[in-house]
């Protein structure tokens, strides 16, 4: 009997939540036998998939899930952001997040949580009984907090994240035992502390599945040379999910949830090169550049990643071109650009372009994107400030890419329903599951339970 057992009594509801950065549904629903933990969970609950947010990218996908709240009201919109008033870029941490996160609430009601490798959430909250920052933390003593969890993982196999240089190498074999063992001392990690902790909400965050996915995608949709490889780490995830499942009390409601599809990737796509052709885009030194800082005078748009568009809007950006009334029209004209581009193999690039106020909102909405492109199939969006011979790169060494759509939600609890469902949902669902009450307006997503 651990901790966990003799501490609590049975009349407080407990919930786990492990994340998984990129698993897609439909993965897991054509192959079943790969998954048998998460098909037992949507036998005994439901599953189902997920909508991910504009634009899925990681950086901005796990504070939303956590939060149910969009990246308006979040603060951050990707990997890279701009500082309000100024071309200076910085890359968002935990503490840009400006929304109150899952485990913030159940504190605040008088509960414990334990919080390990979310991204986006460096430096680790001393507020929280028990955590280790994920995916942008600069190494594992810096990110846990307390004493005791910062000293078992620094002398543990425990990392941080994969090593996704070594996913560059022709040969992956490197990459693929990293990331193996990687997977492995996290799984290790949390039954740990799921068995000693006394906890009221326990979160756990598997990051490597999104680094295989970008190294190994073309193997698994194409019977690649790593295609048996890709699917033996897919079933030690499914095992892990497993022991932690059977290492939890019967009162314990697990959730498993996603931050986005994946697909197949085709073309890196250097969005500001593409820009600087079709003559949105200049910079200072035609010869040398490298950042957002160096973009021209005479600049009417800039893009960071993945597939944001801004218009070098005046009275926003410090030296913006677009005068304010002629905002909409310019705007149109760009969008109308971006819905008519086509790559090299005929296609559109773009799904669909989204609108900054369709999706965002909130009181940190100042450096909203103006447009976001929804790729279709094969169109990784980058930015691309340095020179490029090319705006289609097809020999990047990527070969999966995030998709907005098949994100994985799973809830072990039989009135769950998943339909029409997002990533705005999750964070709701556990606090419902919890009977940890929020305001009917604090949060953009609506319980499934």
């Amino acid at each position: 009997m651990g901790l966990f057992d003799r501490l609590r009594g049975n009349d407080t509801p407990r919930v786990a939540f492990l994340g998984i950065d990129g698993l897609p549904h439909g993965l897991v629903d054509d192959n079943p036998d790969t998954f048998p933990t998460l098909s037992a969970i949507a036998d005994n609950g439901d599953d189902g998939p997920i909508d991910s947010i504009v634009p899925p990218e990681s950086s901005a996908c796990w504070p939303v899930l956590t939060s149910g709240v969009n990246p308006g009201e979040t603060g951050v919109y990707g990997f890279q952001d701009r500082e309000v008033g100024s071309y200076d870029t910085y890359v968002p941490m935990g503490r840009d997040v400006q929304a109150s996160r899952v485990w913030d609430r159940v504190t605040e009601a008088g509960l414990d949580a334990t919080v390990m490798n979310v991204p986006v959430t460096f430096p680790p909250q001393r507020t929280v009984q028990r955590m280790v920052s994920g995916y942008l933390s600069p190494d594992v003593d810096k990110a846990a907090h307390p004493e005791e969890l910062r000293k078992y993982l620094t002398e543990s196999d425990y990392r941080l994240s994969v090593n996704a240089k070594l996913g560059h190498k022709e040969d992956k074999s490197e990459f693929i035992e990293h990331a193996r063992e990687t997977l492995d001392a996290r799984a290790a990690a949390f039954s740990r502390y799921v068995e000693r902790d006394d906890w009221d909400l326990f979160v756990g965050v598997f990051s490597t599945p999104d680094r295989i996915n970008h190294f190994l995608w073309r193997d698994y949709a194409e019977s690649g040379q790593y295609h048996e490889e890709f699917f033996e780490f897919y079933a030690a995830l499914d095992e892990h999910i497993g022991a932690v499942r059977t290492a939890l009390p019967d009162d314990v409601r697990l959730v498993v949830g996603s931050s986005h599809g994946f697909t197949r990737l085709r073309y890196d796509v250097y969005c500001n090169e593409w820009l600087e052709r079709e003559g949105w885009l200049s910079y200072a030194d035609a010869d040398d550049h490298g950042a957002l800082t160096d973009i021209g005078d005479d600049a009417r748009a800039y893009s960071l990643v993945p597939g944001r568009f801004y218009l070098n809007l005046k009275g926003r950006e410090p030296d913006g071109t677009v005068p304010a009334s002629e905002y909409e029209s310019v705007r149109a004209e760009l969008q109308a650009a971006l819905e008519a581009w086509e790559g090299p193999n005929g296609k559109p690039v773009a799904k669909r372009v989204v609108e900054r106020e369709t999706v965002f909102r909130g009181d940190h909405d100042e450096i909203a994107p103006d447009l976001v492109v929804i790729p279709n199939e094969g169109f990784d969006l980058k930015s691309g400030f340095r020179p490029h011979d090319t705006v289609f790169d097809p020999d990047g060494p990527r070969t999966g890419m995030h998709t907005f759509e098949d994100a994985a939600l799973f809830v072990d609890h039989p009135d769950a329903k998943i339909e029409d469902a997002d990533l705005l949902d999750v964070a709701p669902t556990l606090l419902r599951l919890l009977d940890v009450d929020y305001g009917r307006t604090d949060l953009d997503g609506a319980s499934l339970i």
